[in-house]
């Protein structure tokens, strides 16, 4: 593909008006006191049924078959791999099979039609040699668009994929490599070697803020922007069931501009730099349960694109169910943010259980003047947490406020509505941060919750007022707003 074929094209699933958005637009005119739950989850049926599933004809591909051999980590078997995928695609589609054993692999092109099996017993473990990643190919990284590394696992354009299994996939990431890449000393970066902190990172921002085309944003082994684990761009209809993902140099799971995506019984163990779990970005239709993640950054995170990037192409993240997930470390559980400015609406988050002194926030939303865009209809319901370090929900609509770009897009945040929340500890109970005025964030609701221990007695407010508190008890009290 031509770097000047632009990869976005209008087409009839980004706009056609659903009947989820349509059943949703009673968020928009509730008042605190006309809250009702029960009626607004009703609507995760219809976004369920709007997701499609996947299917394969009933033929295995093993990719011992095509040449792939066990420890072999001096001589990474992609090829075969990618050899058994193209197979399986053009034959019609099927599974690939990942059998028991240790594959050293470089980076994987999944295509349509193709499940890519991981057998109990069965680890994919990726090399570490930043060179086997590039070519670079089209994605975003930190909402930006650009070429970058390979990701590990990559799809772009396709449709019925599925990686599924037992088995395990380890990115390899350590202080040993990519992490060091971020760096940070405390990431195991010394002087001398490559790293995002060094241009790269401000270079590739600067061509957003200054609408550079994306076929110049090329980027290098040499700018050190690390590679996410799985990255589908432009796909639709696609599962990501019961494997085990680890050590991801960078985020693990990136859907970016997909539809009907399902992440089912996923284990993310990710401890490095910038390792959120799940970050669907301008996805519609998304199905997240029973999964688990510790993180070195957020659990779940909400994104639509930074800034310039983000507006231009106006595709928002939408119809968003979080349900029956436990977490543990994260900067926060379930977060909408920070790269939103194509906004947000429609999450769903209940059933879940959150708990570790090293999860800073529950629920989250992180945006800035830089963003703009709306965010709206949040519903959270039946959480418990055993403890986090800073809040149970947090709005901040200055995260960020030293960041280079152009600024004047204010952002607003509206309907975001919790029930049944529990926290045994945490510094604050709700911290919302507005702009100068308080005008952006409206329609706030935290009922029926409890949070004890709450080291700081109570909420902290700065330029927000419309914010409803009904049978909300702080350290055993009830609050009055």
């Amino acid at each position: 593909m031509s770097r000047k074929n632009y990869p976005y094209q209008t087409s009839g699933m980004w706009k056609k008006i659903s009947s989820v958005c349509l059943a949703t637009l009673f968020c928009t005119t509730l008042s605190a006191s006309e809250i009702d739950f029960d009626k607004a989850f009703e609507q995760c049926d219809t976004i369920e049924q709007q997701i499609k599933r996947t299917s394969f004809p009933d033929r295995i591909y093993d990719i011992t078959e095509f040449g792939a051999k066990t420890d072999t980590p001096d001589s990474p078997c992609h090829e075969a791999i990618n050899l058994a995928i193209i197979a399986c695609s053009q034959n019609g589609g099927g599974t690939v099979l990942i059998p028991k054993g240790t594959f050293h692999t470089g980076p994987i092109t999944l295509k349509s039609n193709v499940n890519l099996h991981l057998e109990e017993g069965a680890t994919l473990k990726f090399a570490t040699d930043q060179k086997l990643y590039f070519p670079a190919v089209l994605t975003r990284w930190e909402g930006l668009d650009c070429y970058n590394a390979h990701p590990l696992i990559y799809a772009y354009g396709e449709t019925n994929i599925a990686i599924t299994g037992k088995g395990v996939i380890d990115g390899q990431g350590s202080m040993d490599a990519w992490w060091p890449m971020v760096g940070a000393p405390h990431y195991g970066w010394k002087e001398g070697m490559a790293s995002q902190r060094l241009g790269s990172r401000e270079r590739l921002m600067g061509y957003a803020e200054l609408k550079r085309p994306i076929y110049e944003r090329v980027m290098t082994p040499e700018d050190a922007l690390r590679p996410q684990l799985i990255n589908f761009y432009l796909c639709n209809t696609i599962l990501i069931e019961d494997v085990t993902l680890l050590n991801s140099p960078f985020w693990v799971i990136h859907p970016l501009l997909c539809e009907s995506l399902i992440v089912r019984g996923v284990k993310i163990y990710n401890r490095g730099p910038n390792g959120d779990g799940c970050d669907p970005e301008s996805c519609k239709n998304v199905l997240i349960e029973d999964c688990l993640f510790d993180t070195g950054d957020d659990c779940i995170a909400i994104k639509s694109g930074r800034n310039e990037d983000g507006r231009k192409w106006n595709r928002p993240s939408e119809n968003i169910i979080v349900r029956n997930c436990q977490m543990k470390n994260g900067h926060g559980g379930v977060v909408v943010g920070s790269e939103i400015s194509g906004g947000y609406r429609n999450l769903f988050v209940e059933n879940c259980e959150m708990d570790s002194p090293e999860l800073d926030r529950v629920i989250r939303i992180k945006t800035n003047t830089c963003r703009g865009g709306v965010i709206e209809n949040i519903f959270v319901r039946n959480v418990k947490v055993g403890q986090c370090k800073e809040a149970v929900l947090k709005i901040n609509l200055q995260y960020e406020p030293r960041e280079k770009c152009n600024r004047g897009f204010d952002p607003t945040v509206r309907n975001v509505h919790l029930k049944n929340i529990t926290c045994e500890k945490s510094k604050y109970g709700i911290v919302a941060i507005g702009l100068e005025d308080d005008k952006h964030v409206s329609n706030i609701t935290v009922e029926d919750c409890s949070f004890n221990n709450v080291s700081m007695k109570g909420n902290k407010f700065e330029n927000v007022s419309d914010i409803t508190m009904k049978n909300l008890y702080i350290n055993g009290k009830k609050v009055k707003k």
